[in-house]
């Protein structure tokens, strides 16, 4: 049985994505145009964000920058005077930077959990007041964070990129738990490796790894089974929810033998 009301036809739906400018959120956002929604984007490049309405014709640009809550109450605002609403929410904001404990930086890790995660606490505070209002009326809505399987446990060069994605993944089994029985669907995104700016930071050879079209037809493949968690591609993402389950000590063991950090 899903967990969520499953999303088969996004004709006419309203939907916002968070971090479109580039990789998962691009594509997401082309394939969700290509399907008949009302597409709004927002990131912090307003000329990306522009080069994205303009070949979309209905699309709507919004520039935030999710470290921002005045901001983000001001474009959620706009958004729902001219559409009336909002039918989905995506949060795929978004910033990685590989540090380990010798090279410790403090400020790019507070910039990694001010954008990860406490962006998207500043996201549900310019968005549940609207969502909540719609379950009152029978509407509804969707919310979805995209988290990581780096926030299944901890990894080498994840120091800061890690703990952010492992509190989107707790936030939004929080946030099922208080929000489902009220009518509001919550679903989180933990994909493996997508080739994206961000990942292209990496020096190493990154295992099963997909394209940002492929990463956005899993998710629409999950948002249509009704999924809580959609995680891709399985035939990693599975092995990797498995070591959840090893012990301490055989986890670190294999991780250093894998990795040979």
């Amino acid at each position: 049985m899903p967990l969520n009301p499953k999303i088969t036809d996004w004709r006419g739906k309203t939907v916002w994505l968070l971090g479109a400018s580039t990789g998962i959120g691009a594509a997401l956002a082309h394939a969700l145009h290509a399907a008949g929604a009302r597409v709004a984007v927002s990131a912090r490049s307003a000329d990306k964000l522009q080069a994205f309405v303009d070949e979309h014709p209905g699309s709507l640009a919004l520039p935030v920058d999710v470290g921002d809550p005045a901001s983000l109450r001001a474009a959620a605002r706009a958004l729902v005077a001219r559409q009336g609403g909002l039918d989905f929410v995506l949060f795929c904001a978004g910033t990685y930077s590989p540090m380990r404990a010798e090279a410790f930086d403090l400020v790019n890790a507070t910039e990694q959990l001010r954008v990860n995660y406490l962006g998207a606490l500043n996201l549900l505070d310019a968005v549940l007041p609207q969502l909540l209002a719609q379950c009152e009326q029978g509407r509804g809505g969707h919310l979805s964070l995209v988290s990581s399987v780096a926030g299944y446990r901890g990894l080498p060069k994840a120091l800061a990129y890690g703990p952010s994605k492992a509190a989107l993944i707790n936030l939004a089994e929080v946030l099922y738990l208080d929000l489902q029985p009220k009518g509001l669907a919550v679903s989180v995104v933990n994909p493996g490796f997508v080739a994206t700016p961000l990942t292209a930071q990496n020096d190493f050879t990154m295992p099963a790894l997909q394209t940002p079209e492929q990463a956005a037809q899993a998710m629409l493949d999950g948002y249509a089974a009704g999924d809580f968690e959609i995680h891709f591609p399985k035939r990693f993402t599975r092995l990797v929810k498995a070591l959840r389950w090893m012990p301490a000590r055989a986890y670190f063991a294999l991780v250093r033998k894998g990795t040979g950090l």
